[in-house]
């Protein structure tokens, strides 16, 4: 079975940062792409025992809860002094709140407890499954890795999940250091959309995603949900002053009293949860700048 330019394409995921990753990639193809969070669908429990088969999982029941084809990933930082760990559970290191910065300090604890601090840095890399699954149950499975090595203490606020720990094999900066087309040019997901590229996509022209002379609030939400860090936040706050800089005009709380007054409001009215104060700080930023 082919994908065509028009067709609906469901990202089996429900983090925001990996969602408007894999847009980016498939969205020159005119392929129109919508979360398993905005139809609604629930996560399932990621109860394989391999990126592939994890991947297959989400992929499999996202296809059969919405009817349409469904592109899954699952991914994850192997450190081969941890045998491997954290693995398939690097998202479950992070907690129920997602804290990577607690997953972070989790992963230096195991690798000092295994002096693993060689010159150079513990061997490490990240790994990429793509499933695209169908509503009959056809499946294509499709991997990609990047070799590295780990520093500590993280550098960096961009990337998100164990991006500021990682130093990708040929370079000096962590992905947490790099611009984002920088790291996407040659991360571990973009290695897999490679060969989910030849095999379902090569027969689709691609044409250049115009976004339009406006916010791209889509990807401001995205850096917002996935941040842990302090230095993340900063790096975010940093892009909501250049995009206040760049489009005044579309900001509902444009001048510095009706910013702090909407902020306010967006502090004292967001919803208790897990999740880490840098990166509900950053949601409220974000929200205030919109607020009406």
């Amino acid at each position: 079975m082919q994908l065509s330019r028009g067709m609906k394409l469901v990202v089996a995921s429900h983090n925001p940062g990996k969602v408007w990753e894999i847009n980016q990639l498939i969205q020159p193809y005119g392929l129109d792409a919508v979360s398993a969070g905005e139809l609604g669908l629930a996560e399932p429990e990621e109860t394989e025992t391999t990126f592939a088969g994890n991947a297959q999982l989400k992929a499999v029941a996202a296809a059969h809860g919405s009817g349409l084809p469904a592109l899954a990933d699952d991914s994850g930082l192997e450190v081969a002094c941890l045998d491997g760990a954290p693995g398939i559970y690097s998202a479950r290191w992070a907690g129920p709140g997602k804290d990577f910065g607690l997953a972070m300090h989790t992963v230096a604890g195991e690798i000092t407890a295994r002096n693993g601090w060689i010159e150079g840095g513990p061997r490490a890399n990240f790994i990429s499954v793509l499933c695209l699954a169908w509503p009959n149950g056809d499946v294509k499975i499709f991997e990609g890795k990047v070799f590295g090595h780990l520093v500590w203490p993280p550098r960096g606020g961009n990337g998100f999940g164990y991006d500021p720990m990682f130093v990708p094999d040929g370079e000096t900066r962590t992905y947490g250091e790099m611009e984002p087309a920088e790291k996407y040019a040659n991360s571990h997901r973009t290695r897999a959309f490679a060969a989910f590229k030849v095999a379902m996509l090569d027969h689709l022209t691609t044409e250049a995603v115009n976004t339009g002379p406006g916010r791209d609030l889509a990807a401001l939400s995205a850096a917002a949900a996935s941040l842990s860090t302090r230095a993340e936040a900063a790096t975010f706050v940093d892009r909501l002053k250049a995009d206040l800089v760049a489009h005044r005009g579309e900001w509902k709380a444009e001048t510095l009293d009706t910013f702090l007054e909407a902020l306010g409001w967006q502090l004292a009215n967001l919803p208790a949860n897990d999740e880490p104060a840098w990166r509900l700080l950053a949601k409220a930023l974000l929200a205030a700048s919109d607020h009406d």
